[in-house]
């Protein structure tokens, strides 16, 4: 069993957010010793994958579900993402970073008047956003409008904003972590590296165990793992009230009748489920349409040897966990939704139904428009409070003793590099005083000038949701 000293931090998982804090510690603090760990060969091989994700920087603009609280802190907190790529060497940032027009578009009089509200809420946080009346609508994306009939009342909210490729964005942090002087000795990355479990030594520090038979010692350890995250956790007695509920999101492709990203009014128990089309950042002359949404009883895409380690993570043997799954499921908005989604599923006939729902967008589109997006399509596991039979949407996060444990459905890439900020707080108190932040430099590099960039003090919370 091979050991290579004691690492001050220990990262597992190397996707969007596990190397937005390799690259917060490496930069910003004085941190001596840093590892990250990914099982797989590649980083960003699972949920940051283009494949696997909407590719958009939520900032709270065409994101209706968001209260106008979060889209305060969303705004400034996505926009770190977009001022790191925006410093990025061109050849570089073409690959990270698409500039790209967005709206959310509100169809049918309560929409309307819902966008119309929003509009007076948020026009402070985004001096660049317009309300578009049909005639600009269909300036900006005209097959919105066309064959749409003109007593259809229609608004959209829109300005222009960013998709993003966040396995780019992840492997970038990690070249730039690695090109700095001081790297060498300092910062180790470990690929193909599965990490088994997690144990005390006889002094106290945490043991990584990896199933090549690496065995990394580290004084701190963060899983930034998503749902493998709750896994390591239960596995030390931690978050044993949580499940998760799997659904697998997928997609479909129709020829390029979109010149940027349209997202439909959310609704606030099914806020990922909104109908949504956007350009796809490595499928050039298609827009990719969805998510639609089925169960699939694994942790990782389109990953059947993974289904095992969902049965370990769901807690299915506890009657609880039944009943939450009811209370949730059951609700009749929900219900009615996973139903209607079955219906995409059917061979032949699945484009078909499907081009009902996203004629709210582009009333010209036919089912023979469509086709599957295979191969595209990532998994949002979504977490269930089984004492209080709660759906908890958004981050989460379990602090316990030197330890981390991050989940990060949507929008968590987007805002990878706060995140990022939030976990560097802990890991300086777990690590002690010694250890010296440049919050000067991050706040010139990363932040908007008009912005301040406010760390809390999160010392006394265990668990949250963002």
């Amino acid at each position: 069993m091979k050991e290579d000293g004691v690492y001050d931090v220990v990262i597992v998982g190397g996707g969007a957010s596990g190397t937005a804090l390799l690259y917060i510690l490496a930069r910003y603090t004085s941190i001596a010793r840093i590892a990250l760990v990914e099982k797989h060969a590649e980083i960003g091989s699972v949920n940051s994958r283009a494949n696997n994700n909407s590719q958009t920087l939520h900032i709270g603009d065409i994101e209706t579900n968001y209260s106008v609280e979060k889209v305060k802190e969303v705004a400034s907190a996505s926009s770190m993402v977009a001022y790191y790529a925006q410093a990025l060497p061109l050849e570089i940032r073409s690959r990270v970073l698409f500039p790209t027009h967005k709206m959310v578009l509100g169809v049918g009089k309560e929409e309307v008047a819902k966008l119309e509200e929003r509009f007076e809420n948020i026009r402070t946080i985004f001096p660049n956003l317009k309300k578009l009346n049909r005639a600009g609508i269909e300036e900006i994306e005209p097959m919105v409008v066309r064959g749409r009939p003109p007593h259809e009342p229609i608004v959209a909210l829109a300005q222009m904003g960013y998709a993003v490729d966040y396995q780019k964005l992840a492997e970038s942090l990690v070249d730039q972590t690695l090109a700095r002087a001081d790297a060498s000795g300092r910062v180790k990355i470990f690929l193909g590296s599965p990490v088994t479990d997690v144990e005390r030594d006889a002094d106290g520090q945490w043991k990584v165990l990896c199933a090549n038979s690496q065995t990394l010692r580290a004084r701190v350890v963060v899983f930034d793992a998503d749902a493998y995250s709750l896994l390591f956790a239960k596995r030390l007695g931690l978050g044993k009230e949580f499940s998760l509920i799997p659904v697998a999101g997928t997609f479909f492709f129709t020829n390029e009748v979109l010149k940027g990203k349209v997202y439909t009014v959310q609704e606030p128990r099914l806020p990922f489920s909104a109908i949504h089309g956007d350009p796809d950042v490595r499928v050039e002359g298609k827009t990719r349409w969805g998510p639609t949404a089925r169960f699939f009883p694994v942790l990782e895409a389109r990953s059947w040897k993974t289904s095992l380690d969902y049965f370990a993570v769901s807690g299915l043997h506890r009657l609880r966990t039944w009943r939450s799954f009811a209370v949730i499921l059951l609700d009749p908005l929900r219900f009615w939704y996973l139903l209607r989604n079955l219906l995409y599923e059917i061979p032949l006939i699945a484009p078909y139904f499907f081009a009902q729902r996203v004629r709210k967008i582009v009333p010209t589109l036919t089912g023979a428009d469509f086709v599957r997006a295979r191969g595209f399509g990532g998994m949002r596991l979504q977490r269930v409070n089984t004492n209080t039979h709660e759906l908890l949407l958004g981050e989460g996060k379990i602090i316990s003793d030197n330890m981390i444990f991050n989940m990060t459905p949507s929008p968590g890439a987007s805002v990878c590099l706060y995140n990022a900020v939030r976990d560097m707080e802990h890991i300086l108190r777990f690590l002690g005083s010694s250890d010296v932040f440049d919050k000067t430099r991050l706040q010139k590099e990363l932040c908007d000038p008009r912005d301040s960039l406010i760390l809390h003090d999160p010392s006394l919370e265990t668990s949250y949701a963002s």
